[in-house]
């Protein structure tokens, strides 16, 4: 079997077909573009639509006005707010304190304490609180770092949220003014059988136990005064969770100014 088409855009192929009667050889031309029909775009346009390409999914440092572009993220990286913000040092807790919370906190306290352990990192906090195995988890990620942690309370933090918030570096601990700040007891609950109740008592005795000392510890206070003023609702200046209250501002430079 041939196919007959025109010399100057054929090539013959000779190839072994199988058939259902046996095998058989043909000379199979195939079609080529011809000369005349070829469409090829010059090199120089070619490269130049590459690099208008990638150009244009670069990302400079100077969209940034706070700081340089980080080398270490990836060239095609989504730019959400999260990574935007992560490029600022700036790290927000804005939901409830569980284990995958904690996760993406010690992960990005990590990455920006390795990337740069001379600079702040500032840690947002809106948080009604949570686990408290979570929020244990965030604290020694904190004491880890290198760098210096600031802490700003937006909105609320309350329970393990107020906790990470008094965790911040001395001196560096802010909340803004209409904010609240609430701190308690541990609390739980217990049941099954009288052994699994009593592990799970001892359990919430060891943490309340665990974070009065710390809280001493961070507030030069004794620890039987911590406990007493964990219970009612005094202010958090009396037992030195915080700083100062934020009157104003500056994400550039991160300044408090009070009035």
């Amino acid at each position: 079997m041939e196919v007959s088409l025109s010399s100057t855009s054929c090539i013959p192929l000779s190839s072994k077909l199988k058939h259902k009667h046996g095998l058989f050889h043909s000379q199979i031309p195939i079609p080529t573009a011809s000369t005349k029909t070829r469409r090829t775009k010059p090199l120089s346009i070619v490269n130049a639509s590459r690099q208008t390409l990638s150009s244009n999914w670069l990302v400079s440092p100077h969209d940034f006005s706070a700081s340089t572009a980080s080398p270490w993220l990836p060239r095609f990286e989504e730019l959400d707010a999260t990574n935007m913000l992560l490029r600022q040092r700036i790290i927000f807790l804005g939901s409830q304190v569980d284990d995958m919370t904690a996760d993406f906190i010690i992960s990005q306290l990590l990455f920006l304490d390795a990337e740069d352990s001379k600079k702040d990192i500032k840690l947002f906090i809106n948080s009604p609180g949570g686990s408290v195995t979570a929020g244990m988890g965030i604290y020694d990620a904190m004491k880890l770092c290198k760098a210096d942690v600031s802490t700003v309370c937006l909105g609320l933090a309350a329970s393990m949220g107020a906790f990470i918030l008094a965790s911040g570096t001395k001196g560096k601990r802010y909340c803004m003014p209409n904010s609240r700040v609430m701190i308690h007891q541990p609390l739980g609950t217990a049941g099954g059988k009288a052994t699994e109740m009593s592990i799970r008592i001892r359990e919430m005795a060891y943490h309340k136990i665990k974070i009065n000392k710390i809280l001493s510890r961070i507030t030069g206070k004794p620890e039987e005064q911590v406990r007493y003023q964990m219970d009612p609702p005094l202010s958090k200046y009396l037992i030195g969770l915080l700083t100062n209250v934020m009157h104003m501002f500056l994400p550039r430079c991160f300044i408090l100014s009070t009035d």
